[in-house]
């Protein structure tokens, strides 16, 4: 019986799952306007330059508590997993008992009564394996233990882009805010000088108050700006998970936009398919994968064994003395009949979830796909912006300036000025917007690229 038994256990634990092979990602080789090359995934440390930057995400990765709970999701689905494997080994419990049992006896209905004391320790239907139902429940909850691991990932790199991100989008908006204070300041001088020349007949009331709108525009930017900075902060300070010192904080945006290293992106598109999220699909589609073997081993039979040993005695007090050895062992096969279709419809479930899967795989990808080639396109044409926006802001410079000494002397009107003040406060604005474009541009392809965590 013995050797019958391990012979079972050790013909078990087959799987019925399919093959798994993965699904063919559905987008094109290489990655648009870029030739194929080898480039290594670059260290969040070394993507970001910035000293008060890098003390920033060093605190978020600390503190933040929507990755806190990506990460305790990970033990919760380690935990879920070994309670899975446990499934598989047998349960071994050790039972104490007294019965007294009373029964009618002999022809004059005599009562007798009998106590038995025993101690005993075995396992009840622990279920043989043989065809693997229990080994694929343990491989799916242990690919959704995977899953959740690049999950975490994922959010952790995801968390390092939008702290970089409002980092940024915070020193934009200072130096909005300082353009906008210099453009008051440059309005109200010309009001002064305007007031002066309506003084000396040279100038009209009208100038004035052209001149104004200029002045009041800048002055409610200023109050605008002021306010978005601290939103800026207030965002900056909840993906941290707590206050931030001034220290740590952008005055304006650099001259050089030299705060990120340039991600290398001369690689094939397989390097998505290292990309924490999309790694996690895969996962999940394995998981789906392994669900079916189990689904096709509910058609089997199954074995399950129930034994135990110990002692036994008619009195408590020789239970331990006498010979009062017991010993039962019971294996059971059950074999399904009848179940409503459950079994079928369970396994056409289980192929359907795995085909939504890949499906979702394969969409994930796509996704990632055009995340890169939008932030390539963007990468293409900010150099050739960025120089028509800094030139934008130096002719419109010059224009105010010879406007402005084109109507001190009377040769030009103040429409001039004024209008070359406008499109030198709008041209200040533009290059500053397009500086930020620039840098989150670059934190856009660390982090669709799948990013680097050492």
């Amino acid at each position: 019986m013995r050797r019958a038994l391990l012979a079972l256990v050790a013909s078990g634990c087959a799987s019925l799952a399919p093959r798994y092979e993965r699904p063919a990602a559905p987008v094109p080789h290489d990655f648009p306007g870029v030739t194929a090359g080898n480039a290594a995934p670059v260290a969040w440390r070394d993507f970001i330059r910035e000293p008060r930057l890098r003390s920033v995400i060093e605190l978020a990765l600390a503190r933040n508590l929507d990755l806190r709970a990506a990460m305790l999701s990970i033990e919760a689905a380690r935990a879920q997993y070994r309670i899975q494997r446990a499934a598989a080994l047998p349960a071994i419990d050790a039972v104490g008992a007294i019965t007294t049992a009373r029964s009618i006896v002999g022809p004059d209905n005599a009562a007798a009564t009998a106590t038995t004391a025993s101690v005993t320790v075995g396992l009840a239907a622990w279920e043989i394996d043989l065809f693997g139902r229990l080994k694929s429940l343990s491989e799916a909850k242990q690919q959704a233990v995977l899953a959740t691991v690049e999950q975490a990932k994922a959010a952790r790199i995801s968390l390092i882009g939008e702290t970089a991100t409002a980092w940024v989008a915070l020193a934009a908006d200072r130096s909005r805010l300082a353009i906008a204070r210099d453009t008051a300041d440059l309005a109200k001088k010309t009001m002064e000088l305007t007031e002066q020349l309506v003084g000396g007949g040279t100038s009209n009331r009208g100038d004035v108050f052209q001149a104004a709108t200029v002045f009041q525009q800048a002055r409610g930017d200023v109050a605008l700006l002021s306010a978005a900075i601290a939103q800026d902060r207030n965002a900056l300070e909840l993906l941290a998970g707590g206050p931030i010192g001034d220290d740590l904080l952008p005055d304006a945006l650099p001259a050089q936009l030299d705060w990120f290293a340039d991600v290398p992106v001369g690689l094939p598109s397989a390097v998505l398919l290292e990309r924490p999220d999309i790694r996690a699909a895969e996962h999940d589609l394995i998981a789906a994968n392994a669900n079916i073997g189990a689904a096709r081993a509910a058609f089997f039979p199954t074995l399950s064994l129930t034994a135990n040993g110990g002692l036994a005695s008619v009195g408590l007090a020789a239970l331990f003395t006498g010979p009062a050895a017991v010993f039962g062992i019971a294996p059971a096969l059950a074999m399904p009949l009848f179940r409503g279709g459950a079994n079928r419809a369970n396994l056409a479930f289980t192929r359907a979830q795995k085909e939504v899967l890949v499906a979702t795989y394969q969409a994930q990808i796509q996704r990632a796909f055009r995340e890169v080639a939008d932030a390539l396109a963007v990468r293409g044409t900010i150099d050739e912006l960025l120089a028509a926006q800094a030139a934008l802001v130096e002719v419109s410079t010059k224009s105010v300036d010879l406007a402005q000494a084109r109507y001190k002397v009377g040769v030009d009107p103040f429409l001039t000025t004024l209008v070359s003040q406008r499109a030198q406060y709008a041209a200040k604005i533009s290059l500053v917007a397009t500086q930020l474009s620039a840098l989150a541009n670059r934190v856009t392809i660390y982090r669709v690229l799948g990013g680097g965590l050492d």
